[in-house]
């Protein structure tokens, strides 16, 4: 027996969201996605049970996580992203010998191999968080409910698993029933939020300056009503106001190039030009854009990243860590191994010229983490963006299957696959490499340089480009609606 038929009983049987039938209605979809996010809203403001004190587990990776600490998505979408990292590895080295592009029983074994690993992951995150000192639980509750704290510490475990496994549902169902992915919709969702809180925030009260943290939009409306000081942008001090403190100039200004910059990457492609065999006069083109792969590979880097700050910080929990390996704070780690694999993520991190640096690192020991961020992302992004383009069928031979299957060819070549697939072959694969890299050089300077609610490059990044894709999915879905004979075009 191969391990394929040793694992099929398993996974074949795993409960899993039933594929629509036929055809689902634009508005359906449009329902179905709308009711997932505001149900995603109102798990993240069910707040855990039983927990007393609790420690930041991943820090300013929240908003490429989407998930909401101390609630039910405490774990966000980090053991989907997980399980992702190790099938994106398994399978772009062809370890796992499954043919999900034109083997049914591969697919359905690939799907539920991935299912399996999330829950899997989903369990190996949930323990530390709750056995290493990250989530607490409070010894009062465990006493009126007449159970040891160990009790309480498996209860708390089991809601963390819970949420982990709501969220993976909820990602299948808006992939099988709406519009887009889940992961992408979350992940909006999160960064969005923390978008209008930078902007507004809490403080609305005009006539009371300086108190509390107050939004951008608020900040600037108090200074133009004369109502809080003016910065002079002359002096030093006020230089440095206008730029890093409260009226957040550099971060308005990185944020802003961030969208146009990804909207134009997005519009930037190669068309290679398209006919109809059997219906002369139709044709057509085959976009290969700059960002072919998408940024979701830069998802599964920074949860690389994530998941080697998320095992340091456990392990100083528990242990003793000679210095060379790892030195904490409360904020996270200055000095040892795990400090120069630590990603940059606001200009504190690094600007040692207008900053008190956290751990007051020496001016080499910053240069080494941030060429070392770099370097991870850049050569990341590409291996994955590789990777990612193999798993989901869009590299040159799975795109010439489905454009010859399709009935188009390329003008003025033979009518078979392999022809289709030579042109492509000069364009896709240096496109998703240069692209891969290009996303990972975006990600790490809006994290350098900071960003309107502190959402990180990387979830800014991640949220104009997965909102514009939303947006042409929409577009495609609203004109097969419109006209039925293009969804059997598009092979719908």
């Amino acid at each position: 027996m191969t391990w394929k038929d040793t694992v099929e009983p398993v996974l074949t049987r795993l409960p899993a969201i039933r594929r629509p039938d036929g055809h689902v209605p634009f508005r359906r979809k449009l329902g179905w996605t709308a009711g997932i996010v505001v149900l995603y809203f109102f798990l993240t403001n069910v707040l855990l049970f039983g927990v007393g004190s609790e420690e930041q587990v991943f820090g300013r990776f929240r908003s490429i996580l989407a998930g909401a600490s101390g609630s039910l998505m405490q774990v966000g979408i980090g053991p989907i992203v997980t399980a992702s990292i190790v099938l994106q590895l398994l399978g772009g080295s062809n370890l796992l010998g499954l043919d999900t592009q034109n083997n049914p029983r591969d697919q359905v074994l690939y799907q539920g191999l991935q299912k399996f690993l999330v829950i899997v992951m989903t369990i190996l995150t949930a323990i530390p968080m709750v056995y290493a000192g990250f989530l607490t639980p409070d010894p009062s509750v465990a006493n009126s409910l007449g159970i040891p704290v160990g009790g309480l510490e498996f209860l708390i475990f089991a809601q963390v698993f819970a949420g982990g496994i709501l969220i993976l549902y909820m990602d299948e169902i808006v992939s099988k029933w709406g519009i887009g992915s889940g992961i992408g919709l979350f992940i909006i969702a999160g960064v969005s939020q923390r978008l209008i809180s930078g902007l507004l925030a809490n403080e609305i009260i005009i006539n009371q300056p300086n108190i509390g943290e107050t939004g951008i939009l608020v900040t600037w409306g108090k200074m133009i009503l004369g109502v809080r000081e003016r910065p002079n942008p002359i002096t030093p001090d006020g230089f440095q106001e206008l730029i890093f403190g409260d009226a957040q100039l550099l971060a308005i200004f990185t944020t802003v190039t961030i969208f146009v910059v990804v909207v134009y990457a997005e519009s930037v492609r190669v068309e290679i030009p398209l006919s109809n065999a059997r219906v002369k006069g139709a044709r057509g083109r085959f976009p290969v854009k700059l960002i072919y792969a998408s940024v979701l590979p830069m998802i599964l880097v920074r949860a690389l990243q994530m998941n080697i700050q998320f095992m340091g910080q456990g392990l100083n929990n528990v242990i003793n860590m000679p210095s060379w390996l790892g030195v904490y704070s409360q904020e996270g780690p200055v000095g040892g191994f795990f400090y120069y694999v630590a990603p940059i993520q606001r200009p504190e991190d690094w600007m040692w010229f207008a900053f008190n640096v956290q751990g007051n690192p020496e001016i080499w020991q910053i240069l080494i983490r941030v060429t070392t961020d770099l370097s991870v992302m850049i050569v990341g992004g590409a291996i994955f963006a590789i990777f990612w383009v193999r798993t989901t069928n869009m590299g040159p031979e799975a795109t010439a299957q489905q454009i010859h299957g399709s009935g188009m060819q390329i003008p003025g070549f033979r009518q078979n696959i392999q022809s289709i697939e030579r042109v492509l072959e000069q364009y896709i694969p240096q496109v998703t490499v240069i692209g891969g890299a290009l996303v990972g050089v975006l990600a790490v300077g809006a994290n350098m340089f900071g960003t309107i609610g502190d959402v990180t490059g990387t979830g800014l990044l991640l949220t104009v480009s997965i909102t514009y894709k939303l947006y042409e999915q929409i577009a495609e879905e609203r004109l097969m609606e419109m006209h039925p004979m293009m969804r059997k075009m598009f092979g719908s």
